[in-house]
């Protein structure tokens, strides 16, 4: 079996740069290697449970310990404590000021949904059908026509678009929302993964030419991309779904899939849809536009081409699965709330009153120094609890960079750190703790990078003889498949593959082994398949391969 070194999207090659003809929607940068780290050690800071003992017990108790999540009465919705919801407002401001260089703004739709408009799109309501919470009642009234709440918004939004947009100057139109929504019908609720109501943002585009909509399918994926890799420093696969695996209602989807090393599973981490004009058609959304016929210069009535892209508060989940460990958290610095806790350490009941002054001064001065220069810190100065109380607080808490001051530190004018993700400790002079601390966060991030990197190229294989296929699988890798790309085909594979994982690949006795299934048509092909006579990888299909295709356990 082969290791692709070139298909995950790194930041010297973005989703576009896989497409000809596409331009650039993000300038590239170049994350700092680092070098491997060990192993976090033995399980301390209340978390009683192995990530790699009992990943399910284990993730439920790093988000409830960690202060990220709560439970609700309704199954399957959760509160999302400041602990969560404060990276995600990191990630919505950053998207917020991506997407409105590109001249989209923001607006609000109600949640309510007729049945009338939600079945106007019959492929689309199909999709969604099984997960669609009604309303039937009021008070003590029944209604006379039930109300759905939004599973997705482009039933509610699209026709209002056939009234806005008048001109085909006015084209592209971009709007996106911030908004929850709510998919009821599924098994085994999982927080950030699968709930039943979630956050997101979706935005949804009207253009003049398919050329205009390509274009932004990819640019919203190279920010997707972005996202994921320099702020939550998780590397993704960027591709194309298949027929099977597509948007509802789409002509094509487009995503970028992380891995979970944990558990050996993939998770679409965001998708960017080219819906044609499937909807436009559907809701009349038509403007008259110039054409040019030969030598006659006329207007023709056209429908707009549309896009329909999302991320969610999934992109929390993927980031404590992929960076957590036995003693918590592990947030990476770009997207942590508080990238820097300082903790007064040395102080006795012998400590002369003067002295404590002075630590507690020196903590109050390098808090002010880091603010000033945007660094996001707190400190703990709480007396009753001890300092080794506080350092399993905050690491459970994942706080990037621990600052510890004491009387020694007063003495020798250095400041004594410890890293979250890696354990490493060392100081840093005082006078210049702002710089020292900003070089630290930048080396932690690309540290969390490279290592998350590291397992997922470890743990994507070349597969090109189908014996081999269930047993890559069942080591918990992502395969690459030369694949014929007929939905059949899919299903076939996806049959064969179930339930054969032993015991051990389990990590949750309630979610027993799934059949591998497709995750993408990777942008950037190992080698190019067509006129190469390469079969399909799955015996008896008796087809030609078209591409290379991802497979996996999925999320």
């Amino acid at each position: 079996m082969e290791t692709p070194d070139d298909v995950i999207c790194d930041a010297s090659a973005p989703c576009h740069a896989f497409i000809p003809g596409m331009s650039s929607a993000v300038p590239p940068t170049t994350p700092k290697s680092g070098k491997k780290k060990k192993a976090a050690g033995a399980t301390v800071s209340g978390i009683d449970v192995a990530k790699d003992v009992d990943f399910a017990r284990w993730y439920q108790q790093v988000l409830l310990k960690g202060e990220m999540i709560d439970y609700y009465d309704v199954s399957g919705c959760y509160i999302l404590r400041p602990g969560s919801w404060e990276i995600w407002e990191i990630l919505q401001d950053w998207f917020n000021s991506r997407i409105k260089l590109m001249g989209v703004r923001n607006c609000i739709f109600p949640l309510f949904v007729t049945e009338d408009l939600l079945n106007k799109e019959q492929n689309h309501v199909e999709g969604f059908s099984a997960e669609v919470a009604w309303v039937t009642q009021s008070g003590n009234t029944k209604l006379e026509k039930k109300i759905a709440i939004r599973p997705t918004s482009e039933t509610i939004i699209y026709p209002y678009l056939a009234s806005w947009i008048k001109s085909w100057r006015a084209l592209p139109l971009r709007l996106n929302q911030w908004n929850s929504v709510v998919r009821w019908e599924f098994k085994n609720p999982q927080p950030f993964l699968r709930s039943r109501e979630f956050y997101w943002q979706e935005g949804h585009t009207s253009h003049l030419t398919s050329q205009s909509a390509d274009q932004e399918v990819l640019q919203i994926l190279d920010l997707y991309s972005f996202l994921y890799r320099e702020l939550l420093a998780i590397p993704t696969v960027p591709g194309r779904k298949t027929e099977k695996e597509k948007f509802a209602g789409a002509d094509y989807t487009t995503t970028v899939e992380a891995y979970i090393p944990a558990t050996g599973r993939a998770i679409q981490g965001a998708t960017s849809h080219g819906l044609g004009k499937n909807f436009s058609k559907m809701f009349d959304i038509a403007v008259e536009a110039p054409w040019q016929d030969g030598s006659e210069e006329r207007t023709l009535k056209t429908f707009v081409w549309q896009n329909s892209w999302a991320y969610s508060t999934r992109v929390l989940g993927v980031m404590v699965m992929v960076h957590g460990d036995d003693k918590g958290l592990v947030i990476p610095p770009r997207v942590a709330p508080t990238q820097v806790i300082l903790v007064p350490v040395g102080i006795t009941a012998g400590t002369p009153e003067d002295v404590k002054q002075g630590v507690l001064q020196c903590i109050d001065d390098i808090q002010k120094a880091l603010q000033n220069d945007g660094i996001r810190t707190e400190t703990d100065v709480r007396e009753e609890y001890s300092p080794g109380w506080k350092f399993n607080h905050w690491e459970l808490k994942g706080v990037p960079l621990r600052l510890e001051i004491g009387p020694k530190e007063l003495e020798t004018g250095l400041s004594s750190f410890a890293r979250r993700d890696s354990g490493g400790k060392g100081s840093i002079p005082t006078p210049s703790v702002a710089a020292g601390v900003a070089e630290l966060l930048k080396d932690i991030q690309s540290d969390m990078y490279a290592r998350a990197l590291a397992k997922f190229r470890d743990n994507l294989k070349i597969i090109t003889k189908w014996a081999d296929f269930a047993p890559a699988v069942n080591h918990k890798n992502l395969c690459l498949i030369p694949f014929c790309l007929q939905e059949d085909c899919e299903d076939k594979i996806k049959k064969l593959s179930e339930g054969t994982a032993d015991s051990s690949t389990e990590y949750d006795a309630r979610a027993p082994s799934m059949g591998a299934k497709s995750l993408c048509i990777p942008f950037k092909q190992p080698s190019e398949l067509k006129d190469t006579n390469t079969p399909c990888l799955r015996d008896g299909c008796n087809r030609m391969a078209e591409k290379w295709c991802m497979f996996g356990r999925s999320y």
